[in-house]
């Protein structure tokens, strides 16, 4: 089996390019050009040769636009990286009969209420980033063309930065801490989303039923502050020198920022864990694996 992969270098692609690799060939681009290939989602033409030439048989999609804030004045680089480019990979997904995985984001909702969110809730992003990513998920729908869809939230890894590691390097500077405590979802790890990607694979090859829209995020929920609370918490009981003393927790309307975030990011799994027969561990877990490595422990 022939995987061409892209974003090798994301969160998401980094991890991929390991879980990915026991299930066949991997060819795995970023952006730049490569042996005549092009991982590049922002150069339809180039994207949409390369995939002609790999004729793979999966095209897994780890890369996008993802600056939120960004994408309210790059709005047509948001829509060409996460619409078009989308759009061209079913196109020849289905030209080729091959599979398609994708990965979207629990921004595709509006973010009210506190019932973790449904594939067959109603959508309405609210911001043009979860708008762009929503788009990319229509025109892979409207392809007709073999595909899986992971929406996901809080995406963290230990390689490259992160929001526990951002935490660490402030508490190490302040006394105190404002963290946002009216957001809440899961922070589910690159590594599990990968894994979790590689035996929806193994499974969907065998049973192409099982073809469509999932959610994928962590069990548990927390709120930005209580997640904060967690990574000081656990580094100062490790041994860790830290400055800060108290997290207070703040409202959203304290942090303005261009993008409005939604303050409801849970995602309801059941459909994932059931019909894959796989089970999410809590997200405390994982958080800590990668506290480990950060921390070097």
């Amino acid at each position: 089996m022939k995987i061409l992969l892209l974003g090798k270098n994301g969160q998401v692609g980094w991890e991929l390019q390991r879980s990915l690799a026991p299930l066949g060939e991997v060819i795995a681009l970023d952006r730049h050009t490569v042996d005549g290939l092009c991982g590049d989602l922002s150069n339809l033409v180039a994207l949409r040769a390369t995939i002609r030439q790999v004729r793979p048989d999966v095209i897994v999609n780890a890369a996008a636009y993802t600056a939120v804030d960004k994408a309210e004045s790059e709005t047509v680089l948001a829509d060409l990286v996460n619409g078009q480019a989308s759009e061209v990979m079913a196109q020849e997904a289905a030209a080729l009969n091959a599979w398609l995985i994708h990965y979207s984001t629990d921004y595709v909702f509006g973010g009210q209420g506190t019932t973790p969110w449904k594939e067959t809730d109603t959508v309405a992003p609210v911001n043009h980033y979860g708008a762009s990513k929503l788009a990319g998920e229509r025109a892979i729908a409207d392809s007709g063309c073999k595909h899986l869809i992971f929406r996901t939230s809080w995406v963290y890894s230990a390689r490259g930065n992160n929001f526990a590691k951002t935490m660490l390097r402030l508490a190490r500077d302040r006394e105190t801490l404002s963290v946002i405590a009216d957001q809440v979802g899961a922070p589910t790890g690159a590594d599990l989303i990968a894994d979790v990607t590689a035996l929806a694979l193994q499974q969907v090859l065998m049973r192409p039923e099982l073809a469509g829209l999932y959610h994928l995020a962590a069990g548990g929920e927390v709120s930005w502050h209580g997640y904060a609370s967690h990574v000081v918490g656990f580094a100062q009981t490790h041994g860790e020198q830290l400055a800060v003393t108290s997290i207070n927790p703040i409202e959203t309307t304290a942090y303005p920022t261009p993008a409005c975030r939604p303050l409801n990011s849970r995602l309801n799994t059941r459909r994932l864990r059931d019909n894959f027969s796989l089970h999410l561990p809590d997200w405390r877990g994982g958080v800590t694996r990668m506290l480990m490595e950060v921390l070097n422990k």
